[in-house]
């Protein structure tokens, strides 16, 4: 089953089997305020400020991804009965998360999503910046614009659609789930119909492989529409797959802007209905960040020939062992975020605004607990003030050339902007094949370069870090570990990750014992 009949269907299938379900209600029978997080790290915020008269739980499980969590009817049944819910959201949750909740919270109780609302308190945002190194272009795919005039809400869905192929042989665009599982969004070996589309939230993109079968020019029509069926724009790319790039015209004829590295999404504008090439500025000129469809050709370059791999989930593309062209997902597993990070907690100063969001929306569910709310958040904004210390002081003991981050996820950009780190990023391959020699030989070259002793991995993405680890070891350079979404057994606060992380950095990165 494809994405779009998952997503949309979330909401309102959570919203149905709700009076049907069994399960336990998070809290409140006792007459405390009955509190429904999207994770743990925000039932600690809550909790904190809430105290003994508020029970806050988290719909995303210990150890869980909040990326990539899937409610259950168990999940719609206690928001239901929640007085309060917050979401991070900025898209760091997936919308089913985010529809269930929306569908399900009763219309009179605060439903606040903390990243969003914060920067009146203060909260600091950056853009969620994808440092990866590929030797080919990172192609994926893009809703851009608000479509507030069009009625869209952060529930809503764009329906992004293969409606038309012209090449000399196949495409396939597919996605890698996090266990190597792929999902076709796009496959043309049937014909292209209906089912060649996948949805996305708006101000969303997310990362796909992009399989061609034969060289030769490729043309694919992506058209886009609301999911009410509201039709929004259509638009024509050119693949230059194992040719020449500059000599191959674009879609309408004209002057062609060829693509041929950096990270450039296939994006449908809700503002406007176009369609076109989004592309990192630095990459192509500030002037060229928005190429037109028509105007636009990617290279495919002979580089990017990969066997297909000898794996029955991978049977689609042909026979094992095949060469066939194919840009890269590059990033490991459903990954669909917008254009500003997410991640505001890592640095402390966020966290206090979250805080102080949190106790105002307290305040309006229960006005009799107002002291107490108001009391709680003073001292914690006070341990909050000694942890900002510590994690900055602790910090500024590494050397600078030797404040390097080299992760699995890209959950770390706000303690890298707070503290004076830099995040150095690489690819994660496809676990259905071997990384090729170019990826490790860069990610190697990577942690050589900047001599860089230690790397980092989180525990609740073990999985996605087997070539991190094997290159570290490789290198003769530590694996180290930095919470990033949730917590574990080790770390069960918020300050303690906090301090975790700054500690866990000073051991690894700090002078040579």
């Amino acid at each position: 089953m494809k994405p779009p009949a998952r997503w949309v269907a979330a909401g309102a299938a959570m919203a149905v089997l709700l009076a049907g379900c069994s399960g336990q209600a998070a809290g409140g029978d006792d007459g405390r305020l009955n509190v429904v997080t999207t994770t743990e790290i925000l039932a600690d915020l809550v909790q904190q400020v809430g105290g003994d008269r508020v029970v806050a739980t988290s719909l995303v499980p210990a150890g869980g991804d909040p990326h990539s969590y899937e409610p259950t009817p168990a999940d719609a049944k206690r928001v239901a009965k929640a007085d309060v819910t917050f979401t991070n959201h900025l898209l760091l949750e997936p919308q089913s998360l985010i529809k269930t909740i929306d569908a399900n919270a009763d219309k009179d109780a605060p439903n606040v999503s903390l990243a969003e609302a914060a920067e009146s308190y203060g909260a600091h945002v950056i853009p969620l910046v994808e440092n990866i190194g590929l030797d080919v272009l990172w192609l994926g795919l893009r809703v851009r614009g608000t479509g507030k005039a069009r009625g869209v809400t952060r529930t809503s869905s764009v329906k992004l659609a293969a409606t038309e192929l012209d090449g000399p042989g196949q495409l396939v665009a597919y996605l890698t789930e996090s266990l190597g599982q792929p999902d076709k969004y796009f496959d043309s070996t049937d014909g292209l119909g209906p089912a060649d589309s996948t949805t996305l939230p708006p101000a969303a993109h997310t990362h796909l492989n992009w399989a061609f079968t034969k060289p030769g020019v490729y043309r694919l029509t992506l058209t886009g529409s609301l999911d009410d069926g509201t039709p929004l724009g259509s638009g024509t790319f050119t693949f230059a797959v194992g040719v020449e790039p500059h000599t191959v015209e674009p879609a309408d004829g004209g002057t062609a802007t060829v693509l041929g590295d950096g990270h450039t999404d296939l994006t449908v504008d809700l503002d406007s209905g176009q369609v076109y090439a989004y592309s990192d500025a630095h990459k192509v000129g500030a002037a060229q960040s928005q190429v037109p469809a028509g105007r636009v050709v990617i290279d495919v370059p002979n580089k990017a020939l990969v066997p297909i791999p000898d794996d029955s989930r991978f049977a689609f593309l042909g026979k094992h062992g095949t060469q066939i062209h194919q840009l890269p997902q590059a990033v490991l597993g459903k990954h669909v975020h917008g254009e500003i990070d997410p991640h505001l907690w890592e640095d402390v100063a966020n966290a206090k605004a979250y805080v102080q969001l949190i106790r105002d929306t307290l305040v309006t569910a229960d006005p009799e607990g107002k002291q107490l709310y108001q009391d709680n958040t003073a001292a914690y904004l006070r341990q909050l003030d000694e942890l900002d210390g510590y994690v900055r002081t602790t910090l500024a003991t590494i050397p600078a050339g030797r404040r390097q981050l080299i992760t699995t996820h890209d959950a770390f950009g706000y303690l890298a902007s707070a503290y004076g780190m830099t995040v150095a990023g690489f690819v994660v391959p496809n676990p259905a094949q071997e990384p090729s020699v170019e990826q490790v030989r860069k990610l190697s070259d990577t942690i050589r370069n900047l001599e860089v002793p230690a790397v980092f991995t989180e525990p609740n993405l073990a999985q996605r870090a087997s070539v991190l680890v094997q290159v570290a070891h490789d290198q003769g350079v530590q694996v180290c570990s930095l919470y990033g979404d949730s917590f574990d057994d080790h770390a069960r606060t918020y300050v303690a990750m906090m301090r975790h992380n700054a500690d866990e950095l000073k051991r690894c990165l700090g002078e040579a014992r």
